[in-house]
């Protein structure tokens, strides 16, 4: 069974496994520098994917000066292509549904198409961050 955990910082247990699949992901799969990787956590309302008690998928949303802003969305590789990037997608969007602000992510450039099938529009151009290429995209179906 697929269950979707919503967070704070201070649940250690959670947090630890969320962080595990980021480092794997993003540190160990991508490169990215854990300064980078590990900031605004304890802002941060976060969210973990499980399939019969194995951790799958996170991701989390926090409040920013421009809005609520979506990111660190993370699937371990051996459970790509099984629909739980979506799945927690579709979770963050729900949680934050009644809020007015603007919601937005920093998306890497390889999954636009991805998020773009639920609402998100590309801004601007595209930039680098933590040394991989993204587009800012907003989400336009409020």
């Amino acid at each position: 069974m697929i269950m979707i955990k919503k967070f704070t910082f201070e649940n250690k247990a959670l947090r630890e496994k969320a962080f595990a699949i980021r480092h794997k992901v993003f540190v160990i799969g991508q490169n990215c520098p854990k300064d980078l990787e590990y900031e605004f956590e304890e802002e941060s309302t976060h969210f973990l994917l499980s399939e019969d008690g194995v951790p799958f998928a996170t991701a989390r949303h926090r409040k920013t000066e421009k809005g609520f802003k979506l990111e660190r969305f993370a699937v371990l590789e051996a459970a790509r292509g099984k629909g739980y990037g979506m799945q927690i997608l579709q979770a963050i969007l729900h949680d934050l549904k009644d809020e007015k602000e603007v919601k937005y992510m920093h998306a890497q450039q390889q999954v636009i198409p991805f998020y773009e099938k639920v609402g998100f529009e590309k801004v601007g151009n595209l930039f680098e961050e933590a040394g991989i290429m993204h587009y800012k995209m907003k989400f336009s179906r409020d």
